[in-house]
């Protein structure tokens, strides 16, 4: 069974700094990409960040230049520096993985953020 379990959460003015990190164990192949989702209250789910094995990332245009996602393929981990922090980045942030058995999520962490 995959466990993914996330930390690094918590309440921060605005232009501040967090760093998300998630830990997971249970099967999971060597190849997969690794995510970050995010959901604001009265908005949908939306992709902050992924990285593959390999490397690459990718960023939603609202975090580029402010957020780095990174991963330790070793341990299975992957995280998420969040630096100049706006109020508009509050939300439950949630680590996700997939690869080929499946898709597996962990249980969110609360960001907020204040003015």
């Amino acid at each position: 069974q995959v466990q993914l379990v996330e930390s690094g959460g918590g309440l921060v003015q605005a232009g501040g700094s967090l760093r998300l990190s998630c830990a997971a164990s249970g099967s999971i192949s060597s190849i997969n990409t690794m995510n970050w989702y995010r959901r604001a209250p009265g908005k949908e789910r939306e992709l902050v960040a992924s990285i593959t094995t390999g490397g690459s990332a990718n960023y939603a245009d609202s975090v580029k230049g402010r957020f780095t996602i990174s991963r330790d393929n070793a341990k299975t981990t992957v995280f998420l520096q969040m630096n100049s922090l706006k109020p508009e980045d509050t939300a439950v942030y949630y680590c996700n993985i997939r690869d080929w058995r499946g898709n597996y999520w962990g249980q969110g962490t609360q960001v907020t953020v204040s003015s």
